[in-house]
């Protein structure tokens, strides 16, 4: 029997508030974005919503991913030349959307998707009538379009808000300590940008995947209809499914630092390259410190350094991030 999740925390929009992004808990907020004019118009017919997104249409090319009904519309690995369940294609965006509408009557269809897209490029004007404002952010404001489909468990290093503006979207969310517990593949090479979990969250198979069991302890999950939104914070595991003909989703991704710092993926692959292989006891030396420089950290332990020249060790802005950015360049380099 397929494994059922515990729900994810939910409140109503009257209880909305932005301390919730503060928090390390996802939650699902109902009705947060009923009054989204692009919420309204799919309650329509489909042939209408299409018509009111492209109305915001300029003709720019787009990135789409499509798979046969054979082979499912889950976008993951296969036993392929390129080892994806999917092709990806550059096409345009009123092209993707007549293909959603030419299957929607098809018993068994296949599957058209257009992923995360800057909402400003392919539809300007789009967000300035679909708005929601984060206190003093300036989120990455991206739009999902497609029929039916599945996203394996993933990550996204920003705190993360989405909107469902159109059909039916189901997210199972896992806690970021069960990174060692999802079976994750590759972190270079992934399906559509982010490493995904292996694990068929629903049957998995234990024998193959048997710390799954832990995992699955932790899971929640929740559906959302048309104007639902659901708060996600930064490097929570989350599956997305879409259900029926045209889904819509809009996203917002952002981080509470300067936009001068750095990627944290990059500092992961760089300790993989240069830590994680040497012997134990040296490892448990350098434990101590990444905790005294960088999660221990503590402004004032460095106060016996003159303040103009505590370099890496101060508060960093973008002058000095700069010069930290082109000592690993050199370092990287040499």
């Amino acid at each position: 029997m397929p494994i059922q999740y515990t729900p994810i925390s939910e409140i109503q929009r009257s209880d909305f508030n932005f301390d919730l992004f503060n928090t390390n808990h996802p939650v699902v907020i109902r009705g947060l974005v009923d009054d989204w004019p692009l919420v309204k118009a799919s309650s329509s017919s489909i042939e209408d919503l299409v018509s009111h997104i492209l109305c915001y249409y300029e003709g720019d090319r787009v990135l789409a991913f499509a798979s046969s009904a054979e082979s499912g519309n889950k976008f993951t690995y296969a036993n392929s030349d390129t080892r994806k369940s999917f092709s990806e294609m550059e096409t345009t965006l009123d092209l993707l959307m007549e293909t959603i509408v030419e299957l929607k009557d098809k018993e068994n269809p296949s599957t058209a998707y257009m992923g995360s897209t800057s909402i400003d490029y392919v539809l300007p004007g789009l967000s300035k009538d679909n708005n929601f404002n984060i206190n003093n952010e300036s989120p990455i404001k991206s739009i999902w379009i497609g029929n039916s489909s599945i996203v394996p468990p993933h990550f996204d290093v920003p705190d993360n808000i989405a909107f469902v503006c159109s059909g039916k979207r189901r997210f199972t969310l896992f806690p970021p300590n069960q990174v060692k517990n999802l079976y994750v593949g590759p972190l270079e090479f992934t399906p559509a940008g982010q490493p995904i979990s292996l694990v068929d969250i629903y049957e998995p198979d234990l024998n193959k995947f048997p710390k799954f069991e832990e995992a699955k302890s932790h899971g929640q999950s929740s559906e959302l209809l048309p104007g639902d939104a659901i708060f996600i914070p930064s490097l929570w595991w989350h599956q997305v499914e879409s259900f029926g003909p045209l889904n819509v989703l809009i996203n917002y991704w952002w981080r509470n630092v300067p936009s001068f710092m750095g990627n944290p993926m990059d500092a992961l692959m760089h300790s993989i390259l240069s830590v994680r292989d040497l012997p134990d006891h040296q490892k448990e030396n350098w434990i101590n410190m990444f905790k005294h420089y960088v999660f221990d950290y503590e402004n004032n332990n460095f106060d016996h350094i003159p303040k103009d020249i505590h370099g890496a060790v101060g508060n960093i802005d973008d002058n000095l991030a700069k010069k930290i950015r082109a000592l690993l360049l050199n370092n990287l380099n040499r």
